[in-house]
């Protein structure tokens, strides 16, 4: 945007200056002509008033061209004084038919055609007949000065077209610093950060858009409140039925199958709990955890169960205990994650199949990554995950959830021999790829 504002304006101040100056410097040229024709003319009256009663006597030649010769230099119009015989003084120059013509008592302004511009001015009484006072101006004369203000017009137009492409590069800048800052606001939105706020400014259009998506933002926000509000209403009305349970598991007259179903009743208490306290809390608003260390324990507490099915187990974590492989997951989350992705592999592959889970930091984000030798998803579970065993894909939806809602990413597919799923986050600190824009 910044870039096609600065051409526009250079082409548009461009048109402008050219219809402008075009004129303006054709009639510097023809005022600088009219300028120095008008010296020559008064110089050619001048000298005629002069000469005029020195020539009334015979002999006062001598006198006359003294005088001539001392308008004549270098630097001026070449002056003559053509007598009736054809004699000249001051600066040669041949009888032609515009001296005839002058000699009839006319002064007037000739154009010759080998360039320049010739001023005639008769002088009456001379011996012998009229005379004729001619000044020549050469091209390089005649249009003396209009260079330099040739020069000063092409220096004003160049001056004019900078500072329109300061202003337009200051307008830009302004347009396109708003537009980058709406979309940041927007990817920050997009990462799950409802937090994210975009500041009005710019021209009144963008400020508007700016007022929308904070509206957008807010409603959003509402939203999200209140469907963790509803879950953890839901929840909290199963603590009833769940109550009730408990008081019949407590009747039973079998002592240990009432101990059996309070202790499976007290669980199912718990995870209600849980559900309200997650629901009314977000993922991202809770600590992190070690990446690499629940995989490590995760990956032995599923081993003994591997052996048994005839599967190798393979770990691959860094193992830095004093640098931790941090990620923006409450550590009960990421172990159910990790187990659901697990228990995928030991559910829906045949038993003897070997799988990996494995730990990678490439410096700005940690990733996760359990890959089995299997037969891998079928061409339409790839993109959602399911297993197409006769799974429902819950285990595999909370993987995807875990990952979304804490700024992550996910992935299902297959490579080399079976299946992979991996999770991946950006390290605190870390930035995201953020919309480009000139």
């Amino acid at each position: 945007m910044r870039r096609t504002l600065l051409l526009l304006t250079a082409a548009t101040t461009a048109l402008v200056l050219t219809a402008l100056l075009v004129p303006l410097t054709l009639l510097t040229r023809s005022h600088a002509a009219d300028r120095t024709t008008a010296e020559a003319t008064a110089r050619a009256q001048w000298v005629a008033a002069a000469m005029g009663p020195s020539l009334h006597s015979p002999g006062e030649r001598a006198g006359a061209e003294q005088a001539v010769e001392s308008v004549n230099s270098p630097s001026q119009p070449d002056t003559s004084l053509v007598f009736a015989d054809g004699h000249v003084i001051g600066a040669p120059t041949a009888v032609t038919d515009a001296v005839r013509l002058a000699r009839a008592g006319r002064a007037f302004t000739y154009e010759p055609p080998s360039g320049g511009r010739q001023v005639l001015v008769p002088v009456q009484g001379a011996e012998g007949g009229t005379a004729v006072v001619q000044v020549s101006l050469n091209s390089r004369q005649l249009y003396d000065g209009v260079l330099s203000s040739w020069l000063t017009l092409a220096g004003i137009g160049l001056g004019l077209v900078l500072i329109g492409l300061l202003l337009a590069d200051r307008l830009g800048a302004r347009l396109v610093g708003a537009t980058r800052a709406l979309a940041g606001t927007a990817d920050r939105l997009a990462g799950g950060d409802l937090t994210a706020r975009a500041e009005p400014q710019g021209p009144p259009e963008l400020r508007s858009v700016a007022g929308e998506l904070n509206h957008l933002a807010a409603r959003i926000d509402e939203l999200l409140t209140a469907e963790r509000e509803n879950a953890a209403d839901l929840a909290h009305r199963l603590r009833t039925p769940v109550a009730a349970l408990r008081l019949d598991a407590e009747g039973l007259r079998d002592a240990e199958e009432a101990e059996r179903i309070a202790a499976g009743v007290a669980a199912l208490e718990l995870g209600v709990d849980d559900v309200i306290r997650k629901a009314r809390k977000p993922l991202r608003d809770t600590a992190g955890a070690d990446l690499a260390a629940v995989a490590r324990d995760r990956a032995a507490f599923w081993e003994p169960l591997a052996t048994d099915q005839g599967r190798i187990l393979e770990v691959s974590v860094p193992e830095a205990p004093d640098a931790p492989v941090q990620v923006p997951v409450p550590e009960d989350e990421l172990v159910a994650a990790l187990d659901a992705m697990i228990g995928n592999v030991l559910d829906h592959t045949p038993q003897g199949v070997d799988f990996r889970v494995s730990v990678r930091v490439d410096g700005s984000a940690a990733e996760l990554v359990v890959a089995d030798d299997g037969p891998g998803l079928p061409p339409e579970s790839e993109t959602r995950g399911a297993s197409g065993g006769g799974s429902t894909g819950l285990g595999l939806s909370i993987v995807r959830r875990t990952a979304e809602e804490t700024g992550g990413t996910v992935s299902f597919g297959n490579g080399g021999p079976g299946a992979v799923v991996s999770l991946r986050w950006h390290k605190p600190g870390s930035a995201k790829s953020s919309p480009a824009g000139d």
